[in-house]
């Protein structure tokens, strides 16, 4: 499991890479809302834990333009401000869980393992484009030109998963996690069919793109 850690308080920071690391997660640590927003969008994470007093940009308005450019990671905010006004605030920018400092790693690591359970969310947005081919979602149909595909609902969300993360390497347990769910009982073998049956369908409507074996890591979505 790979966690994106947005927090200026570098002491704390040190703690939870210990800890992370403990529980057998990997974590990028990044101190600012600037810098926080170029790991969040061109990165991928299982869950995003940000922090809401941050230097150059704040953690609302970080949380709002990762939503706005369609990144759909868990986010766990953590802020000292406990009054319900402030978490309220948090949940309606985005976040998924609000956590109020001072924690316990126990919650934290619980709070995260619950996140990364829960399937992909898949936007409202109806049309996704790469390359030169787009997914319908509302209809699922994946259309280049005139030509045209249906694809099964699993289908649908697999291809979206990967087209919301184009030019990125997934791997198997990213991919298992965030589409089913950590809690389905989906084997590599069913992946693997799912990946097949995907490439089909792009070869169908003759497109350019394809979805590229990365040998014992993943699969990465490419022209």
């Amino acid at each position: 499991m790979r966690i994106l850690v947005i927090e200026d308080d570098k002491e704390l920071c040190s703690i939870l890479e210990y800890q992370l690391k403990k529980s057998g997660m990997e974590a990028d640590f990044c101190h600012d809302g600037e810098e926080a927003l170029l790991y969040g969008t061109k990165q991928t994470y299982d869950v995003i834990m940000l922090d809401r007093m941050l230097p150059r940009m704040e953690g609302i308005t970080v949380l709002e333009k990762l939503r706005k450019k369609k990144v759909a990671t868990p986010v766990i905010m953590v802020t000292a401000m406990d009054q319900l006004k402030n978490r309220i605030e948090g949940l309606d920018s985005g976040a998924d869980d609000y956590l109020t400092k001072p924690f316990e790693i126990g919650e934290l690591l619980a709070r995260i393992r619950a996140l990364a359970r829960r399937p992909a969310r898949i936007e409202s947005i109806d049309e996704l484009y790469f390359s030169d081919f787009y997914l319908d979602l509302g209809k699922m149909k994946l259309l280049r030109g005139e030509e045209i595909c249906s694809l099964s609902k699993r289908e649908g969300d697999l291809l979206a998963f990967f087209i919301k993360n184009k030019g990125q390497i997934l791997t198997r347990e990213l991919i298992l996690t965030r589409v089913w769910g950590a809690d389905s009982f989906v084997t590599d073998g069913n992946l693997d069919n799912f990946i097949y049956f995907l490439r089909k369908r792009l070869k169908s409507i003759h497109s350019h793109a394809t979805i590229r074996t990365i040998r014992s890591v993943g699969y990465k979505l490419e022209e």
